[in-house]
Formats: C-alpha cells, sequence, structure tokens
C-alpha cells in the first residue's frame, strides 16, 4: 500500500469514527437480496476500532445474527439531520462471543438490554467491517444553514456549503 493510500485510509477511519461518534443510531439492514424494510432495524453503534470495523451489541438468538449468519452483507444507513450528517456503510457482518470484548465496550446504557449486565449470557456482538461508506456532511449548525436557505431562496444563490465523499478504509 502507498502512502497515499494509507494516509487516505487512515483518514478514512478517522472520519468514519467523527460521523459514528456524532450519529450514533443507524438504520441496520440485513437481508439485502429481499429486503422489504422488515429486515431494517434501528442500532446503536457503540464503537469504531482503528481498523474501521463497527461494533455493535446484540441479543445471541436475535433474528438480525440468524439473517447475518445466512448472508453477512449488511447496509448502515446514520443519519442526523439537525447536524445536517448523513452516512450510508456497506459492509459484512459477523457475530462475535468474547467476553474480553464486551467487557472493553461495556457501558451502562447497553445495560438497559441486558437484565444480568455484562455477564448476560445472551450477549452477542456484532462486528461489521466497512467494504465501502460515503458521507454527507453540511457546513455550520442547523440555525445558521436555515438562515442561509432563506437568503438562498430571496437571493436564488445557494450559501449553503457542504462536504461530501468516499471514505476509504
Amino acid at each position: 500500500m502507498s502512502d497515499k493510500e494509507n494516509k487516505y485510509m487512515i483518514e478514512g477511519i478517522d472520519k468514519l469514527k467523527s460521523l459514528v461518534k456524532d450519529i450514533t443510531m443507524c438504520l441496520f439492514c440485513t437481508n439485502i437480496e429481499n429486503n422489504d424494510g422488515s429486515t431494517t432495524r434501528p442500532m446503536s453503534a457503540v464503537h469504531v476500532c482503528d481498523q474501521g470495523n463497527i461494533w455493535f451489541f446484540d441479543q445471541k438468538n436475535s433474528d438480525k445474527n440468524k439473517e447475518i449468519e445466512q448472508d453477512p452483507k449488511v447496509h448502515l444507513f446514520f443519519a442526523h439531520p439537525g447536524k445536517g450528517s448523513y452516512m450510508v456503510v456497506n459492509g459484512e457482518a459477523s457475530i462475535v462471543i468474547d467476553q474480553q470484548k464486551i467487557d472493553e465496550l461495556w457501558n451502562p446504557i447497553v445495560g438497559i438490554w441486558f437484565k444480568d449486565g455484562k455477564d448476560d449470557p445472551n450477549i452477542a456482538l456484532i462486528k461489521v467491517a466497512p467494504k465501502s461508506a460515503y458521507f454527507w456532511d453540511t457546513d455550520g449548525n442547523q440555525m445558521i444553514n436555515f438562515l442561509k436557505m432563506g437568503v438562498s431562496v430571496v437571493t436564488g444563490t445557494n450559501l449553503i456549503s457542504g462536504n461530501q465523499g468516499e471514505i476509504i478504509v
């Protein structure tokens, strides 16, 4: 890998970490080929590691995990309209049963779903390894952009700026 490719990869992982930290919640889609919406559900990402993998907690026996075992391809849709930040991640998911990793990623909010805490026997982790990702960011805060939108309508000039691009992981 060239230094330039490595630089983009590091920047890509940093961008991925930043967006996931800001947005956290995503629509997690499994069964991509046949998805009619019923295999899409909201999930909260708990961590993005230095390799760019996105981590989630889940119940071992969930329908989602069964779907991942049949086909690991997933789509994650992150959106924070208030900040004007959006991202889509296409990746491969795997189910991880590792108490050390559970201990490392555990936080009190996760405990809401697991009655026995981090020692609950039904805890599983989902690791999503991104294959591709794309983001859209609007510069500035929501109020400023709302004002810019009003001025843009009156003047006929787009004053709202932003960034978009592929995230290389």
